[in-house]
């Protein structure tokens, strides 16, 4: 884990929200129920809110973060995060520059950034991200439309290679194939369909720590 202002991030179980793959959910009720199942940290991410909708739903998220004790950032949007007083944002390599996102965000805060390649992954730590995120490891279902073509576990030992930061894995990870992903050495998990489309999140959020913690352990 990494060490932040809160003392250690937790990127084990990394969960994101998606108001249309949440089946009618709300940002705030995704985020309370991951972190009641276990997640360190969740990620407010939804292309097609409006400033003040994504605002109003990171203040209450930020909230539910802190009394968790977990760690809540912003995709994309470094003046909602900014604003909201998430624990960071994260970036992609379209997005803010990550060097840029530091120097806004502080010293302090998370800098997620996802990368593709080993070079682009030595740039970020450089630029002072705190962890990268590699993938889509498994063909990404519903979640992201521009996602490119599965990179498969083995491209988490690759990043891993090249960096020191905290890799994180992304992209159709899911309850049957988690403890491969675990197994290749991902710091994190990052998930979305596999538990917030799920009839119970809090309890895919367990059910899917426990696969983590188990595939660690062996």
């Amino acid at each position: 884990m990494t060490p932040t202002r809160w003392g250690r991030l937790d990127l084990s179980l990394y969960v994101i929200t998606d108001p249309i793959l949440g089946k009618g959910r709300t940002h705030g009720e995704i985020a309370e129920a991951a972190f009641a199942g276990g997640a360190g940290i969740v990620q407010l991410r939804d292309k097609g809110a409006s400033t003040e909708a994504l605002y109003r739903a990171g203040l209450h998220m930020q909230e539910l973060a802190e009394r968790a004790g977990a760690a809540f950032v912003v995709n994309d949007r470094l003046d909602v995060a900014q604003a909201t007083g998430a624990g960071g944002a994260h970036v992609g390599q379209d997005d803010m520059p990550a060097a840029v996102a530091r120097g806004l965000l502080g010293k302090d805060a998370i800098v997620g950034v996802s990368v593709e390649n080993g070079e682009q992954a030595q740039e970020a730590e450089r630029d002072g991200a705190t962890y990268v995120a590699v993938g889509p490891i498994y063909e990404a279902r519903g979640s992201k439309a521009d996602a490119g073509p599965p990179v498969g576990p083995d491209a988490v030992a690759d990043i891993k290679r090249h960096v020191s930061v905290p890799v994180v894995a992304i992209g159709g990870i899911n309850h049957d194939n988690a403890a491969e992903v675990a197994a290749a050495g991902a710091d994190g998990l990052a998930v979305m369909t596999a538990i917030i489309a799920a009839p119970d999140v809090a309890e895919a959020a367990r059910r899917m720590r426990c696969i983590i913690d188990e595939a660690r352990s062996s």
